[in-house]
This record gives structure tokens, sequence and C-alpha cells, in this order.
């Protein structure tokens, strides 16, 4: 059984990833307008109404803007744990009961052939999580919005093939932005904010000595990084250590306004 991952979208602006395993299709998060996901997902050959779920990582706008739209449309299930739910009802409005579908963070669950763990993250939001997807002896998995990779991420994420991982932020780009408050910097930096591509970096190097093959660096911030500043922190990194990037692993970029390369494992 093949195993599909592609990131539609993947920013501050709007995220939503596109994994598919058998005749199951999923959405990991719907941040972006309806009809935004609509065209990426036909640019893959994926009409909507064959959707077999969303799955939402956390509340905030740029991962739930779509859900809503989308589940009442093509009557598409939509997952989450309880907390997130009541977090995200006003701005994804009535998703019918009998199409919500709730997970308890940490425990494995199954949306037709693909495998779920949802585990938990350290981000501002009511109960997040990230993704790690399994089928036919592969796995693909999420990793965005966590202000610190912590053991229990850590171990979720280990011998994961594929990956889309946060580089939030270039440090320096941050606290010279004259457009955020010092307090928004501050949670942006905090141990419940998002990871720094110098963050990443080495989250990329401890989880390559696991066994990852590709990542696709993601989240990335419209005025505080852009794709070459973390693409080259996280090449440097692993060239100190003698990876060589494109043979030992490829680092891409998970774009923010476009879909990005597609994975077919197995």
């Amino acid at each position: 059984m093949k195993l599909t991952f592609c990131p539609l979208f993947s920013g501050s602006s709007g995220n939503a990833i596109y994994v598919s395993a058998g005749d199951t299709r999923l959405l990991i998060d719907a941040g972006m307008p309806g009809k935004a996901i609509e065209n990426a997902l036909r640019a893959i050959d994926v009409l909507p109404e064959t959707l077999s779920g969303i799955c939402v990582t956390h509340e905030h706008t740029d991962h739930t803007k779509g859900v809503g739209i989308l589940s009442r449309k093509y009557h598409v299930p939509v997952y989450a744990n309880q907390r997130t739910f009541e977090a995200m009802a006003k701005t994804v409005g009535e998703i019918p009961k009998w199409d919500r579908r709730y997970f308890e963070t940490g425990e494995d669950f199954y949306i037709g052939d693909l495998a779920l763990h949802p585990f938990p993250i350290s981000h501002d939001a009511a109960e997040p999580v990230g993704y790690r997807m399994y089928a036919g002896g592969a796995s693909v998995a999420v990793a965005t919005d966590m202000g610190k990779m912590t053991k229990q991420v850590f171990n979720a994420l280990s011998g994961t093939q594929v990956m889309v991982l946060e580089s939030n932020y270039d440090p320096e780009l941050l606290m010279q932005n004259p457009h955020y408050s010092l307090y928004l910097k501050q949670r942006i930096r905090s141990t419940h904010g998002h990871l720094s591509n110098e963050d990443s970096a080495r989250c990329l190097l401890a989880l390559y000595e696991t066994g990852l093959q590709h990542v696709l660096l993601g989240h990335l911030s419209a005025e505080n990084n852009t794709p070459e500043l973390a693409l080259s922190t996280a090449v440097e990194r692993l060239s100190r250590e003698g990876i060589a990037v494109n043979e030992d692993i490829t680092v891409d970029i998970a774009w923010r306004d476009r879909v990005s390369r597609m994975f077919i494992l197995g």
C-alpha cells in the first residue's frame, strides 16, 4: 500500500497537508479559505468530495480557517480532541454531531487505511497536537507550532521517513521586526511559541540519527524568516556533522502559498 504525503500550504498565513493511503484521503489542518484548499487538492488530482477526514492540530485560525466550510460542503468528518473542538467552535462554526470525531491525545486511532498517533506539543493553544501517520510499513509526520522539542515529541517522531518540521523564524529578523511588539516577540521565542531555524536544525540532526530520510521545513514566518535562511541554517548544521544533504537526507521547503513536493512511500 502506498503512503502519499504532500503539503498544500505551510506558513503563518495558513496550513493544510494532504496524506493518503489506499482509499483514505486526509487533510491535516485546513487553515486556508475553502476555495484555496479545493484548488490545491485539484492541482494534485484529488477531488475534495473524496476526503475521508480533516484532522486538526489546534484551534488557531491559520490551521482551522477552512475546516467548517469544507466539512459542511462535502460532509467530511472532523477529528480533534475535546478541548480543541471547544476552542475552535466559534471560528469553524457548527459541525454536525455525526461529523465530529473525538480522539484522546497520545492514543492511536484509525481512519480507514491510515493509523494516526496524535502526540502533545508545546504551544499556546488549548490542547495542541502533532500527528504521525502509518500505512504499509511507512510513516510520515507533521510537527509544527511548538516552542520546544520535548522528549515525548522526539520519541513520537523517531524513525519517521518523511516529515514537515517547523522552522518558523530567524532570531535576528524577529528581534529587529518593527511591526511586532516585545510581548509578541517573547511569545514566539518562548517554549510555548515556535521553533527558530537553529532550533529546527538541531532537531533535524537528532532525528536524522533515528532514520529520517526527507524533511520539509515548514510554518515559515512571512516577516521573520526566508526560505533561504531556513534552508541554509539546516544544511550548514548537517554539513558540520558530515551529513551530505541530498545524499544522506533531503531537505526542502514546505511552501506557504503553493503545493510543495509530493512523497509516495511504499
